[in-house]
C-alpha cells in the first residue's frame, strides 16, 4: 500500500472525529452544565469534600445554578447542595472554563455549525506528566489490557517492579498468541515470553504472528522516556507439523513464525491530549516489522471518557500490512467499575486475498484500570 492510500485511510478515521476539537467558548456562562474532566486534582478535591472514596478523576459532574435557592452539584448521579463545598471549591466550580452547556439551543443547522463555533485548541495537546518522562518509571501502567497496547506495570518500590502483557505491544485481538512477563529496575528489564495455548487458538487468527518460548532484555535510555531498545531470543523453535496441524496443511497462508533473535526499538513522544492520563506517538521496529501509531488513555470529550489507539503495520515480510483501530469507552459499569472497566470495538483493516482493501477483523476488546491515573 502506497503512502497516498495510507494518508486517505488516516484521514477517513480522523474526519468523523473532528468534534474532538470542540470545547465550550470561555465567554459563555451557562447555569446548567457538565464539567469536562480536564483537571484531575480539582475533580478529586470536589469528591473528597463530600466524602466520596475513592474519588474518580474522570467522574461525571453536573452543576445546576438555575435556582438561586437550590443550587446543586451532581456527582455520578448523586446530588449535593453547592454549599456542601468550601468557598474556594465553589468558586472553582462556578468559574471552571471547560463546560458543556446542557441548555444549548439546538436547531436543524447545528449539525453543521456547532462544532465549528466551539473549536478551542488549548486543551488539545498538553505536556506530559513527570512520570511519563521518567525512564526508570516508564513501565508503571495501571491499565490491564485484554489484548495488545502497553504492558500492565506494577511498581513494588520506587523503580523496581514487574510488567505483563497479552499480545505484543502493537497487536490487535485475534492476531497472536504472544504473552510476556518482565522484571524492571532502573530502566532495565528482563523477562520471558511464551505462547498462550490452549487459551488462544491460532487457527482462528487473521494475519497471524505465531509465538514461541524465549527470553528478552531491554533498556530505556536515561534522557527521558523517548527511546527504548530490546533484544529477544527464542529457545523453542516451532515445528512444521505444528503449523500444518493448525492450518490443515495450507502452506499458502501468510503468517509470521517467531524464530531466532530480534533487535527491537521504539521511538516515542509522550504527551497528553484531550485531558488524557497518558498518550504517545510512536514509530517502532518489532520482530523485523515497522509500526507507526498513536495511543491515548482516558481521553475526555463532551462528558465521555475513552481510550483510543491507531497502529499501522507499514512494513512486513511474512504478513499483510494492516491498520488496527481501537476505541474503548469507559463508564459501562456502575459503582467501583465506573472508571475501571472499558469496552469497545477493535477493528483491523487490510487487503483481502483478492487484493481489495477492507475490514479483516472486528472484535470487542476490554481493559481494566487497577489503581489511579498517572
Amino acid at each position: 500500500m502506497n503512502i497516498r492510500r495510507l494518508f486517505f485511510i488516516i484521514l477517513s478515521i480522523l474526519l468523523p472525529n473532528l468534534s474532538l476539537l470542540a470545547q465550550i467558548d470561555e465567554t459563555e456562562k451557562p447555569e446548567y452544565y457538565q464539567m469536562e474532566p480536564y483537571n484531575d486534582s480539582l475533580f478529586v478535591k470536589i469528591q473528597e469534600e463530600v466524602f466520596i472514596d475513592p474519588p474518580d478523576p474522570k467522574a461525571e459532574i453536573i452543576v445546576d445554578l438555575r435556582d438561586q435557592n437550590n443550587q446543586t452539584v451532581s456527582i455520578k448521579g448523586a446530588l449535593y447542595p453547592i454549599l456542601s463545598f468550601t468557598p474556594e471549591t465553589r468558586a472553582k466550580i462556578v468559574t471552571y472554563p471547560f463546560k458543556i452547556n446542557l441548555l444549548d439551543d439546538i436547531n436543524y443547522g447545528s449539525v453543521f455549525t456547532r462544532v465549528i463555533s466551539k473549536i478551542k485548541m488549548s486543551k488539545l495537546i498538553e505536556p506530559p506528566r513527570k512520570n511519563q518522562i521518567a525512564s526508570t518509571l516508564f513501565y508503571v501502567n495501571p491499565f490491564l489490557q485484554v489484548y495488545g497496547w502497553e504492558r500492565f506495570g506494577i511498581p513494588f518500590k520506587d523503580d523496581l517492579g514487574i510488567s505483563i502483557g497479552f499480545g505484543t505491544p502493537y497487536s490487535a485481538p485475534m492476531e497472536t498468541n504472544f504473552a510476556e512477563a518482565n522484571i524492571h529496575i532502573l530502566g532495565f528489564y528482563g523477562g520471558a515470553f511464551t505462547k498462550m495455548e490452549p487459551v488462544i487458538e491460532p487457527k482462528f487468527f487473521k494475519n497471524p504472528l505465531i509465538a514461541t518460548t524465549g527470553y528478552q532484555v531491554g533498556y530505556v535510555i536515561p534522557l527521558g522516556n523517548f527511546f527504548e531498545f530490546n533484544y529477544q531470543k527464542t529457545v523453542d523453535n516451532l515445528k512444521q507439523d505444528y503449523i500444518e496441524s493448525i492450518y490443515n496443511g495450507d502452506s499458502s497462508k501468510l503468517l509470521k513464525l517467531m524464530s531466532g533473535s530480534y533487535f527491537n526499538w521504539e521511538f516515542r513522544y509522550p504527551f497528553r491530549t484531550l485531558g488524557s492520563s497518558r498518550a504517545k506517538l510512536y514509530v517502532a521496529k518489532y520482530q523485523n516489522e515497522i509500526h507507526l501509531g498513536y495511543m491515548g488513555r482516558e481521553l475526555s470529550l463532551a462528558g465521555s471518557t475513552f481510550d483510543f489507539r491507531f497502529d499501522a503495520l507499514v512494513k512486513t515480510q511474512d504478513r499483510k500490512r494492516q491498520y488496527a483501530l481501537d476505541i474503548l469507552v469507559q463508564r459501562v459499569a456502575s459503582g467501583w467499575g465506573f472508571s475501571t472497566l472499558a469496552l469497545g470495538p477493535s477493528i483491523v483493516m487490510a487487503n483481502d486475498k483478492y487484493g481489495k482493501f477492507g475490514f479483516m477483523t472486528f472484535f470487542v476488546n476490554a481493559r481494566l484500570k487497577v489503581g489511579t491515573s498517572l
